[in-house]
């Protein structure tokens, strides 16, 4: 029997209008009747994610949420965080010469607060998917107390790939690197990964990995398919994701978070 269900959002729970279809929403309730713990597990911050939560009925001291990729573990009410793995700004200024090298855009990010250099079309786009602040200075101008939790390369996707082939070896021996979405290449902490995040959490919730589905589209959902129980890729998803997978369920447009919900946690397909 599943316990726990981990579930990604953009690309997976919503829709492409950033949107729960009332399909994937009945089908949550019903697992939560069912005594299943539902965990959104999401490159967001908290505060892109809390609407959500709202909608979903996720906000108690007994929900919690995987918030910057796993870098980041916390009560969705009271924002206590039981687990956090963080980067440095020594981090932040060695990723920005090579951001330059490879002629691509560098977000730093506190835990509520995008920094990059100039106003792109990628942090408006943050800004609006989460409401999050943006603050547009130099690396090298980052006050020295301001806690970093991520930083990532962001261009269209035809340059991002270009700039990945010509990343040192040495940037995936300090760090967790992975695209989650066509447009943003990310570095966490080496210890940060949503796979990390949902063995914390089910370890406080003193759940069995077998015991866990995780569902997800990117390559940032590829440590907690590989650790999940039952891992899932959203047909949508990038096809390494796929392979990673134990399932490949509908895509977003087609509730495939419902879908899997149905087949394996209520046993009705």
């Amino acid at each position: 029997m599943y316990k726990l269900l981990a579930l990604d959002m953009d690309g997976t729970l919503l829709r492409k209008d950033k949107t729960i279809s009332e399909e994937n929403l009945r089908a949550i309730q019903k697992a939560k009747l069912n005594n299943v713990k539902i965990a959104l597990a999401t490159g967001r911050p908290m505060m892109g994610i809390k609407k959500y939560l709202n909608e979903l009925g996720l906000i108690t001291e007994d929900d919690y949420a995987i918030t910057f990729n796993g870098a980041v573990i916390q009560n969705t009410k009271t924002n206590e965080i039981i687990d956090q793995n963080l980067i440095t700004l020594n981090d932040v200024k060695y990723l920005y010469p090579l951001s330059k090298k490879l002629n691509v855009i560098m977000h730093v990010w506190s835990p509520d607060t995008c920094i990059t250099e100039e106003l792109n079309p990628y942090v408006k786009l943050e800004h609006r998917l989460n409401g999050t602040g943006i603050k547009l200075i130099k690396p090298d101008e980052i006050n020295t107390s301001t806690p970093i939790v991520k930083v990532m390369f962001v261009k269209e996707e035809s340059r991002l790939l270009e700039a990945m082939k010509h990343l040192p070896e040495e940037v995936y021996e300090k760090y967790t690197v992975f695209r989650s979405s066509p447009f943003f290449l990310e570095f966490l902490n080496k210890n940060a990964n949503k796979g990390h995040g949902v063995q914390v959490l089910s370890q406080k919730l003193n759940i069995k990995r077998n015991e866990i589905i995780c569902i997800g589209d990117a390559g940032n959902d590829i440590h907690m398919i590989k650790y999940a129980g039952l891992g899932v890729a959203m047909a949508n998803g990038f096809d390494d994701t796929k392979r990673a997978a134990d399932y490949i369920t509908k895509s977003n447009e087609e509730d495939g978070v419902a879908y899997i919900i149905n087949k394996f946690i209520l046993n009705c397909e």
